[in-house]
């Protein structure tokens, strides 16, 4: 193995369930020109200097062919790209559209108003389990919380989610970088979901045109502030990112969440005992084992000087997030489980102009997730470790996770 060939090493199956070893080694080169051209930069300082830097592009159509290498196509000719594969000012516009029905200034309350309802979704999902002495986190708990509550979020029926799953695991599919069919095939199938995806939103998007709720897919079509209102199509591209990004991470979060806290069970007693250790624990999930390990495909606009290796305009640049949220020259003893760590600015929802709007709403979730876990299964421990993972090395996470308990506390 050459330090040439660690990003297929990382992106490989085999090395799914523990690619740390993998980032340590990929951070003694901070910017490192593997054997495909492709530039990974892995630590934590340098990923921080370029999200913040404007020659660094997010829009895919910037990138330029390297020698022998055929582009992929655009994802879906019919639909542009959503705003977080855009550049400013676009994205900026797009940004600031998207986020008016969901947070400050415009609605500073719209997610600390659902506090109430989201504990309500948890309890419920968590009184499913009386009867049972094993659970799967990922289908009976992780996976159905978060996708109630961007339903409920956006104004998508609920009894519709069966439609848009599979639609939302085959483009999330595409994000996979070494994936087992060709390039062009994975392009094609997702291509065809966005498209399937985006003709069932455009339908709701007219119902809630028509008769308008209080959700934030009635918002985007009604409401008209300094930046006017997204067209019909920017609203469809919005709600496919929304519906996707809204729910993918933060089933990660939670089951990423839960495998930890089963393996450092002195944490999960204390937050047993402790309700709000959920804050500061949740932060350093973020940290440790983050949703989002690597984000690809972005393009240097012009040649970019970092760690004295200068990057060529045109070429493609991997930011490793869960390397750099192991870099030691930012954290102490960063690989150690640690929820009371202070100074902990990490890498979990991006940074610069894309970091993730929703990250308070995940937050949220993923404290209120983990605390009843903690308090109501008595006894829990791991049935097999490590748990089957997903395919896709940028939204990692247990594909499943079989958990075992004695009781359910009431």
């Amino acid at each position: 193995m050459t330090s040439g060939t660690l990003l297929h090493q990382i992106t490989d199956y085999a090395s799914r369930a523990d690619p740390y070893p993998l980032y340590a080694e990929l951070r003694r080169t901070p910017v490192s020109r593997q054997d495909d051209g492709v530039y990974a930069v892995s630590t934590y300082w340098e990923i921080v200097s370029l999200l913040r830097d404007p020659r660094l592009s997010s829009d895919v159509r910037n990138r330029v062919a390297q020698p022998g290498e055929v582009l992929p196509p655009e994802e879906d000719p019919a639909l542009p790209p959503s705003f977080l594969r855009l550049d400013p000012p676009e994205h900026d516009r797009l940004r600031r559209l998207a986020t008016r029905p969901f947070g400050p200034p415009h609605c500073p309350r719209r997610v600390h108003d659902m506090g109430g309802e989201l504990a309500r979704m948890v309890s419920g999902l968590v009184d499913g389990f009386q009867g049972k002495d094993q659970v799967d986190i990922v289908e009976d708990f992780a996976y159905p919380f978060p996708v109630m509550v961007i339903c409920k979020l956006l104004g998508v029926p609920h009894q519709d989610e069966a439609r848009f799953h599979g639609w939302a695991e085959t483009i999330v599919a595409a994000l996979d970088p070494n994936p087992a069919e060709g390039p062009a095939e994975r392009q094609r199938v997702a291509q065809q979901a966005r498209s399937e995806l985006g003709a069932y939103l455009a339908g709701l998007v007219a119902e809630h045109r028509r008769a308008p709720g209080d959700d934030m897919l009635s918002a985007l079509v009604t409401d008209h502030g300094p930046d006017g209102r997204m067209s019909p199509v920017e609203v469809i591209t919005t709600a496919v990112l929304l519906l996707i990004a809204g729910h993918e991470t933060t089933v990660n979060l939670i089951t990423n969440g839960m495998l930890t806290l089963l393996r450092h069970p002195e944490v999960l007693k204390r937050l047993r005992a402790d309700p709000d250790l959920a804050v500061p624990l949740v932060e350093e999930l973020l940290r440790y084992e983050p949703p989002v390990q690597l984000l690809p495909q972005r393009t240097a606009l012009a040649d970019i000087d970092v760690a004295g290796t200068v990057i060529p305009a045109g070429s493609s640049i991997w930011l490793m997030l869960a390397s750099g949220n192991r870099d030691p020259r930012r954290f102490r003893d960063p690989d150690r489980f640690d929820p009371l760590r202070r100074d902990n600015e990490h890498l979990g929802f991006g940074n610069g102009i894309h970091y993730c709007f929703g990250a308070p709403l995940a937050r949220l979730e993923a404290q209120l997730a983990l605390t009843e876990l903690a308090r109501r299964l008595e006894d829990p421990r791991l049935v097999e470790d490590p748990p089957p993972y997903r395919q896709n090395p940028v939204l990692r996470g247990p594909r499943h996770l079989p958990v075992a308990f004695g009781g359910l506390a009431g």
